[in-house]
């Protein structure tokens, strides 16, 4: 039983202190019959709350910075009419700041018998899953004197995918695999492509392409043409160690691998490939194998969502024996981890030649812009200074990527809003060369 506001205001008109009803508590009385009276029946008449009947239903996933709406329905199957305040409770970060009371209180009013719906819409700033706390109602009678209050637990979890916000490099994307692919009137050659066609020859084409004895059985120049070879496995390993922790702009490094990492699983499944996920740090965090070209984004989407950087150091030796399991014949691994020189030299290179000499490797790694922009700084004696780190850190990395290349690694380093666009260039360019 809770006093509301205007019974408050009404006791202290019509009442005078009484004594002491506990040690330390002063109370406060009511003398004025009536008032007493209409504070009883107040009380009386307003709904039970533990009678209600409380369900949910609505969005179980949404991408981060998208909307989910909740819908709670509430029964009142009680004889009295229900008048409300109601608060769904969720995590701070299931709303935008400073939006969370409008967007999680309701009021209603439940005639007996009856049933409402109110919806609670979300607006995640986190990625993972957002469990539903407790639902508080509290229930006022016609005067508004009095009130009841009481909490249903009523579970509900919403997991927030990560937003896959490179999708839009999509198109242009497919439009250059196309060409690879033959579709279109370019036709590409490389060494290990599979042959796809005999065609009439044209100025321009590369001479290695002729078919001497289909030209020898027609009158005109044929030459082939190739197509880049499917069915490639593709194994993507995210590195959730403690340097995916470290933020570039608003969002951690593991943000950005993982955004591109969504982006070539949708290029190379469309490209005929077979695509798995390995997470891992010092144990595998998520895996995704063995699905089919259509299951395959929303599966890695799904395992990507709930995963989050660990403070711990990874253990090189344990990633490489993990990908080894996960990808027992000859594949492109993908690494998405740091280029700092201690973690790669310390931990990467000792393992690189398990790897390099069962599958081919492409390590892509995030670079800070604040970086670049630091370099080019000048103008007092601070701002020099900044640029001479800056350009130590740039050199650093620089000689970090060179002896991954002597070691026939391909890599990828590159801006979080570039380091998508890129790494899907680096597979097509190696689709096209036919080292898959």
């Amino acid at each position: 039983m809770a006093l509301t506001g205007r019974a408050a205001l009404l006791a202290a008109l019509g009442s005078i202190p009484v004594g002491i009803l506990e040690p330390g508590w002063t109370g406060i009385l009511a003398v004025n019959g009536p008032l007493a009276l209409a504070c009883a029946c107040d009380y009386a008449l307003a709904a039970p709350v533990r009678r209600l009947v409380l369900s949910r239903s609505g969005d179980t996933s949404t991408r981060l910075g998208e909307t989910a709406d909740v819908t709670l329905t509430i029964t009142n199957p009680s004889r009295r009419l229900l008048r409300a305040q109601l608060r769904d409770a969720w995590p701070p970060s299931s709303w935008q700041p400073g939006t969370e009371t409008e967007a999680s209180r309701h009021r209603l009013t439940v005639p007996p018998g009856e049933r409402r719906r109110v919806t609670t819409r979300l607006r995640p700033t986190r990625r993972g899953d957002r469990q539903a706390d407790r639902v508080t109602i509290r229930s006022y009678g016609p005067l508004g004197l009095f009130s009841r209050q009481g909490a249903h637990k009523l579970p509900w979890s919403v997991r927030v995918l990560p937003p896959f916000t490179s999708r839009k490099h999509l198109p242009s994307k497919l439009a250059r695999l196309r060409e690879l692919d033959g579709r279109t009137s370019v036709l590409t050659r490389g060494e290990g492509t599979e042959f796809d066609s005999l065609r009439e020859y044209v100025p321009g084409d590369d001479t290695r392409s002729i078919d001497w004895r289909a030209t020898a059985r027609q009158s005109a120049v044929a030459v082939r043409t190739w197509r880049p070879e499917r069915d490639r496995h593709i194994l993507l390993v995210l590195d959730t160690g403690r340097t995916s922790a470290g933020r570039v702009g608003d969002a951690p490094r593991l943000d950005a691998s993982m955004d591109a990492a969504l982006l070539l699983a949708a290029l190379a499944s469309r490209a005929g490939d077979r695509v798995a996920l390995l997470a891992y740090d010092r144990r595998v965090r998520a895996l995704v194998q063995g699905r089919s070209a259509g299951d395959v984004l929303p599966g890695l989407v799904n395992a990507m969502a709930p995963l989050e950087p660990e403070l711990v150091e990874t253990d090189a030796r344990g990633l490489t024996a993990a990908a080894l399991r996960t990808a027992p014949r000859r594949s492109l691994i993908v690494l998405l981890t740091t280029l700092d020189a201690a973690p790669v030299e310390q931990g990467l290179l000792p393992v690189l030649p398990q790897l390099a000499q069962r599958h081919t490797l492409l390590v892509a790694s995030v670079a800070d812009p604040y970086i670049a922009r630091m370099a080019e700084a000048r103008g007092n004696a601070e701002a020099v200074y900044e640029a001479a780190a800056a350009a130590q850190a740039q050199s650093e990395r620089q000689r970090t990527a060179e002896q991954l290349r002597r070691h026939g690694v391909t890599v990828v380093d590159a801006t979080p809003e570039d380091l998508a666009p890129a790494l899907a260039d680096a597979y097509l360019s190696l689709k096209a060369a036919g080292r898959l």
